[in-house]
């Protein structure tokens, strides 16, 4: 019987270790980077417009994947700042939460991509 109890260990420890070395891989698949079209141009149409979006618009146009990029830098220091503050976007609106600033600075951090 105890030839049998130590078998049986042995192969319980061997089946464990063979799980336990680093040449697997890990499986959780990487997020994808965020683009203009998948993140950022919903969060502008929602949070920007009118005041953004030409004609009616009378600010800096952000309707429009270049008008988002060439702004980016500017947008995220605005966003950043608070209610009161000089330059405060958006105007006359909340502040914009944590993690919807942080969607645009992963776009930026991402490379800008469009689609």
């Amino acid at each position: 019987m105890k030839k049998y109890f130590i078998a049986a260990s042995v192969v319980v420890i061997a089946i464990f270790l063979s799980n336990c070395h680093g040449s697997k891989k890990a499986t959780a698949s990487a997020t994808p980077a965020l683009t203009y079209e998948t993140g950022i141009q919903t969060i502008i149409v929602k949070e920007c417009a009118p005041c953004h979006f030409p004609p009616k618009g009378n600010k800096k146009p952000l309707d429009t994947y270049e008008g988002a990029k060439t702004n980016i830098d500017e947008m995220i220091r605005r966003m950043e700042l608070n209610p009161g503050e000089k330059g405060f976007m958006p105007f006359n609106h909340p502040k914009l939460s944590d993690s919807t600033i942080a969607v645009f600075k992963k776009w930026r951090d991402d490379g800008l991509k469009e689609n």
